[in-house]
């Protein structure tokens, strides 16, 4: 139930996400009806939440079903928790969302928390196959994304890509970091690559190869740390090995918000 200081508008987030349960679900539908504001940004964020998804969508192996499926064979199952799972994750989603109207923080919440879930399927895979290292890497890069996302400075931003596609940049200059996705880019011959820059005032540096599915997607959001005043980001198309200086004119440039 929503409490009666409660301001209906911050609920818009959480309503988005269907994570307002009842019977505060039911009296905020009430009031969406009448309240423009309100079923703009719900419907903002639902397109949005799902652009970003579909940008960072993976393929799992084909064969982390069966192996997940042996390792629950032979792991001890749990006591059920207190709480049923969907309430939990309702419940913190909830409490993500309350307050924060503007839409780009609320969706860079929405994809942290999609950054937890991801790491929780990487930790089963991983287990299975007993890969230590990798699960380490895993859980720094998504906790990276998470503090990225999380920030109180966060800004996203968006830009076409010349050759076909978009680019978006989550950035914080608190956290000196940035995350980079881009979704629907031009498939590119096994000799070539994307790579991505920091194009500063003096110099570019490289920031790291882009693995793109062969239907343009990027295989996974990238995190970029260790942002300087007057930082650009630039995505070319470089000789598969990369190249340590861009070889070809950017594909997109965005300008990094002050």
């Amino acid at each position: 139930m929503m409490r009666r200081r409660e301001d209906p508008h911050t609920l818009a987030g959480a309503y988005a996400m269907d994570a307002v349960p009842e019977p505060g679900r039911a009296a905020f539908e009430r009031h969406l009806a009448g309240c423009e504001s309100c079923q703009e940004e719900v419907r903002g964020l639902r397109e949005a939440t799902a652009a970003l998804a579909g940008a960072t969508a993976v393929q799992p192996p084909a064969a982390l079903r069966d192996a997940a499926l042996r390792a629950a064979a032979r792991t001890r199952q749990l006591t059920p928790a207190a709480a049923p799972a969907p309430a939990r994750w309702r419940a913190l989603l909830l409490r993500l969302f309350r307050g924060w109207r503007r839409p780009r923080l609320a969706l860079g919440l929405a994809a942290a928390l999609a950054c937890v879930l991801v790491a929780v399927a990487v930790v089963a895979g991983v287990s299975a196959y007993g890969m230590h290292s990798r699960l380490d890497e895993a859980q720094r890069h998504d906790h990276a994304v998470a503090m990225v996302l999380g920030a109180p400075d966060a800004k996203m931003m968006t830009a076409r890509v010349s050759t076909g596609g978009t680019a978006t940049v989550v950035m914080s200059h608190r956290e000196r970091a940035l995350v980079f996705t881009a979704a629907d880019l031009r498939v590119l011959p096994s000799s070539e690559s994307y790579e991505l820059w920091l194009m500063g005032p003096a110099s570019s540096r490289p920031a790291g190869m882009i693995s793109v599915s062969a239907r343009g997607k990027m295989v996974g959001p990238m995190v970029v740390s260790g942002l300087s005043a007057g930082d650009r980001v630039g995505l070319t198309v470089e000789p598969a090995a990369g190249s340590p200086q861009p070889t070809s004119p950017p594909v997109v440039m965005i300008v990094l918000a002050g």
